[in-house]
């Protein structure tokens, strides 16, 4: 008799296919399990709750600032338990920039890393040649590359809202503490900033996420430049979509200041409520193996958390040296809050971040805005 796992992802092929292929491979050694995986939308992978998920899958693919809130509640497996302590530690020490401690909290590892990324810069090399461009090196190079309308953004709200926190950031290394987001000046700084270089590109960018990005990049000749949008290795392997682009670090804040990006990437976990918790961990420990990640997750399209990946020779010949280009961008990376309630304000804040980016407003009652629901949201309290 046949034992059907069922897992929820996100719908791209970095996000999808890479499980599909694993889930096969993973029958071919063991017949008698099947796993099942289901899509969503980008967006409903940012917005929809695991608490609505938990009773149909076995096994999620989540972003880390969940774990907090179902850590709480106990939605999902707590891995020490089950999973050796050897591989945990290989995959804390062999998995790239924060990824692993980013599904570790309250003591516990609620998730294992199978992909990681953050916002990178990305251009068409063609184009940017033919147009006698420069990359540009800091925000400032931005704000006059953007001049020239080739530039474009992921400005989505939960986008805007990720390059906010890089700009309050790079103005303010105690950020996210003492109960507020930065201080109010710094916050409204930080909105003027994202507004200009926003108000540069063409309107339709506010309704774009990382894959509309790219997406537009290579399927016609407009855009030479994105500045920062959560990177997608797919893009930079020859046949993979009509023009291939190129990838790298993001720019300075000035000659002085790196830019810190948000981490992203996704943890696979196992559902609290799920009947089959041994076999969706032993399927998490193959997914999560060095030889799946090198080798089958990262062929059917996979952007693997593994740090070997990222610094294998031929994986860079193969994508044009996305993941050396790219890693320092990782590794600076900044994990988000993952407390309880933390992502009550992030819905709200991407709100309130992107409706002044688009139409305006007062950005000085706007900080004290973004911090007082801050401050809510810290206390645990529902915005």
């Amino acid at each position: 008799m046949t034992l059907q796992l069922h897992g929820i992802t996100w719908d791209h092929t970095r996000g999808f296919t890479s499980v599909v292929a694993c889930a096969q491979r993973y029958h071919e050694y063991h017949p008698a399990v099947d796993v099942v995986w289901e899509k969503r939308s980008l967006q409903a992978f940012a917005d929809f709750s695991l608490e609505q998920l938990i009773d149909d899958y076995d096994l999620l693919v989540i972003d880390h600032p969940w774990i907090g809130e179902a850590a709480r509640k106990g939605w999902l497996i707590a891995l020490e338990a089950s999973v050796s302590h050897g591989m945990l530690k290989d995959l804390q020490n062999q998995s790239v920039g924060h990824s692993y401690e980013s599904y570790r909290y309250d003591g516990q590892q609620w998730a294992l890393p199978i992909d990681a990324a953050a916002p990178v810069a990305s251009w068409r090399p063609d184009l940017l040649e033919k147009s006698g461009l420069q990359r540009p090196r800091c925000w400032a190079d931005l704000l006059h590359l953007a001049q020239h309308s080739r530039m474009i953004l992921a400005a989505k709200p939960i986008d805007l809202l990720m390059d906010f926190y890089m700009l309050v950031a790079a103005m303010d290394s105690r950020w996210m503490q003492n109960n507020r987001v930065a201080a109010d000046e710094t916050i409204k700084t930080a909105l003027e900033h994202l507004r200009e270089l926003v108000s540069l590109c063409p309107p339709e960018v506010l309704a774009f996420n990382p894959i509309d990005v790219y997406e537009a990049m290579t399927g016609n000749d407009q855009f030479v430049y994105c500045p920062f949008a959560y990177g997608y290795v797919n893009y930079a392997r020859t046949g993979y979509a009509k023009r291939r682009l190129a990838f790298g670090d993001i720019v300075r804040w000035d000659e002085k200041t790196p830019l810190a990006s948000v981490l992203g990437g996704t943890g696979l976990a196992v559902s609290s409520r799920s009947v089959h918790v041994d076999e969706a961990i032993r399927f998490t420990e193959f997914v999560c193996s060095r030889e799946v990640q090198i080798g089958l997750y990262a062929w059917a399209g996979g952007q693997p958390a593994l740090k070997a990946v990222w610094e294998d020779d031929e994986w860079n010949r193969i994508t044009g040296e996305y993941y050396r280009a790219t890693r320092p961008a990782l590794d600076r990376a900044v994990v988000r809050p993952r407390y309880p309630g933390y992502l009550a304000f992030q819905d709200a804040a991407a709100t309130l971040v992107h409706d002044y980016v688009a139409h305006g407003g007062h950005a000085a009652k706007l900080a004290g805005e973004i911090n007082r629901q801050y401050r809510e949201a810290s206390k645990g309290n529902a915005l």
